[in-house]
């Protein structure tokens, strides 16, 4: 039977909306497939609804997953290519201070319309309400059955995406096809993900501010991740980037059964020892301050009274009556606040899933499948996932350039 077309995309996310656009441009006919309703939900939630495209600086230092392998594809199209691209749809993007690139429009829906229509109006076809149920490989080519019917291609490039955020469409369904196809999964968890601490902390009463800190997660005794940046309180626990960064590592390492706990530094350019000599010095320079307000000089004021209660002191408690004991205590919650994480926030909340088919399954010049000839894999099905700041939107084009443009030349 003659294919129903030479390349059938599983996924109508960033990473497939790129690979049908990429295998179009080549001359194939491309059919993609989605089994949501409405096409790009993750797209027009990202960056608060303005879409952090990608990032003006992108290594393989930021990503979790086989360096290598990573900075090979990232380097086939740089960000600098992705600018371009987008460019070349009509879309220009802008720098912020803090490196992301966003559209000058500030909306995430001129995206997803740029990716729609540059594919449409190079003869993709986009079938949304399609979910595919399963996929033989055959000889002459692949059969993709899904709610509608029965579609057969010559090359099948699956971007089914992870776990994160499900309400999108993203069930990690995908994995189970590609497992029947003869491809493992490493372990999954959420990643880029707030954090729930217990009702015991005095998180509840910070809500809303945010501060510098450097935060530390240890598994069984062990520190696996130390990072710095802005962590923001919350009425359920603690989120913001540095948060966000750090999640991955608290997940995985609790899901692997390893005791973990986390700390958090709220001076982070200080140590325990050089907080203390501050706190002995202002003893005798300004032994009449409040504790609380001296601290406060430090951080937000209603951190400070917090921290200060937590160690047990009254906020009103002036330096000058701050004992040894005190003293050593407050230094060090402010230096290694313990963190009682409860529970990650959950799939709804979680940008991107971690783990996946390992890259070293896939042949990273084309993504195509070791195991499969004319499978290819994409995207967040992959054990890759890259920090925040629109690192996994720039993984998902380079990895649907390379994909499409293999299998739209196959």
């Amino acid at each position: 039977m003659r294919p129903t077309a030479d390349v059938a995309i599983i996924g109508g996310g960033a990473a497939g909306l790129a690979a049908a656009i990429f295998a179009a441009g080549a001359g194939r006919r491309v059919l993609l497939l989605d089994g949501a309703k409405n096409l790009g939900a993750k797209i027009l939630v990202s960056g608060g609804g303005r879409c952090n495209v990608t990032h003006d600086v992108v290594t393989a230092a930021d990503f979790n997953g086989a360096r290598n392998i990573v900075r090979n594809i990232l380097a086939a199209f740089p960000a600098a290519a992705a600018v371009e691209w987008f460019a070349s749809m009509g879309l220009q993007l802008k720098r912020e201070e803090t490196g992301k690139l966003f559209p000058v429009t500030d909306s995430a829906r001129s995206v997803l319309n740029a990716l729609v229509l540059r594919c449409e109006e190079l003869g993709g076809v986009i079938q949304c309400g399609c979910r595919v149920k399963g996929i033989s490989a055959g000889g002459q080519g692949f059969a993709v059955e899904h709610e509608g019917g029965e579609v057969r291609a010559a090359r099948v490039i699956m971007a089914t995406g992870g776990r994160s955020l499900p309400l999108s469409g993203s069930d990690g369904s995908g994995w189970e096809i590609v497992r029947g196809l003869g491809h493992s999964v490493t372990p999954t968890c959420a990643a880029l993900v707030p954090l729930v601490l217990e009702e015991t902390m005095f998180h509840a009463s910070l809500a809303g501010i945010s501060m510098e800190a450097q935060l530390q997660t240890f598994a069984d005794g062990k520190l696996i991740d130390r990072r710095r940046g802005s962590l923001l309180w919350t009425h359920f626990g603690v989120s913001g980037p540095v948060v966000m960064d750090a999640s991955r590592h608290w997940v995985m390492a609790r899901e692997s059964g390893a005791a973990v706990r986390m700390e958090c530094n709220l001076l982070p350019c200080e140590t325990l020892e050089s907080v203390e000599k501050w706190l002995v010095d202002l003893t005798s320079g300004r032994a009449k301050a409040s504790i609380a307000g001296v601290v406060a000089t430090r951080l937000p004021e209603r951190v400070a009274r917090a921290i200060v209660a937590h160690v047990g002191l009254d906020p009103a408690l002036v330096c000058g009556q701050l004992s040894r004991a005190a003293r050593r205590g407050l230094a060090g919650l402010l230096t290694a606040l313990p963190l009682p994480v409860l529970r990650h926030r959950g799939w709804n909340y979680a940008e991107v899933t971690a783990g996946g088919v390992p890259l070293e399954e896939i042949n990273y010049r084309t993504m195509e499948s070791r195991k499969v000839p004319g499978l290819h894999l994409i995207g967040e099905m992959l054990d890759c996932d890259g920090r925040i700041g629109g690192f996994n939107f720039q993984w998902a084009w380079a990895t649907g350039h390379l994909a499409g443009n293999a299998a739209g030349g196959a």
